[in-house]
């Protein structure tokens, strides 16, 4: 078996919560009385482009809640998104001891819209221990898109086999599968750090 040297790591649902999912809608729904089937419709229609960096905030925002008057402002709605991003501690404390070890390459594989994006790299401080954030916004592909992990492949410029993705949805780590990068199905912090020692990732 090669050696691990990259460690490819999904955000939401790993380290922090998931920033934009079903649940936080659900509840800007109930926070802001919008229609929750006529709000859920237009967020399908545009998710992909949201995400995939073909449409900003602004534009998603136009699309989904202000399209027409609302009585509350583009900054309160966007405040609640940023709101519902929490971090994950034990799995951030396992994240930094790979960090400071400084044995491996460690990377995002995300989907994440950009502002997004951006607010949960610098609110919680993910430039300290990743080298590559290899997001769906920046990539213009998500998750589980074989493109993708060609992708992150190619710019690791690392054989694949000497890759591991840790994500907490199956599919996303079936198509990694199929691309020949090893894979963790995240439950936990605990049983990822035994996960990844039975791969040989020393922590």
């Amino acid at each position: 078996m090669s050696e691990v040297r990259v460690l490819f790591f999904d955000v939401g649902g790993v380290l922090l919560s998931n920033g934009w999912d079903r649940r936080s809608r659900r509840e800007a729904c109930q926070r802001f009385d919008l229609d929750w089937e006529d709000f859920q419709d237009r967020h399908d229609f545009v998710f992909t482009d949201f995400e995939t960096g073909e449409l900003t905030l602004d534009g998603y925002l136009r699309r989904t809640v202000f399209y027409r008057d609302r009585p509350f402002t583009d900054d309160e709605f966007y405040s609640f998104m940023k709101s519902q991003s929490k971090a994950l501690p034990e799995s951030m404390a396992l994240l930094e001891e790979l960090s400071e070890s400084g044995t491996y390459m460690l990377a995002t594989l995300n989907n994440e819209s950009r502002e997004l994006n951006e607010y949960r790299i610098e609110k919680f401080g993910l430039r300290h221990h990743f080298s590559l954030f290899l997001s769906s916004c920046y990539l213009g592909v998500r998750k589980p898109e074989p493109e993708i992990y060609q992708m992150a492949v190619d710019i690791t410029q690392q054989a694949a086999e000497r890759s591991v993705f840790i994500d907490d949805r199956e599919l996303n780590l079936q198509c990694a599968e199929l691309a020949g990068i090893r894979t963790v199905h995240f439950r936990d912090a605990a049983q990822l750090r035994g996960s990844l020692a039975g791969l040989g990732v020393g922590v």
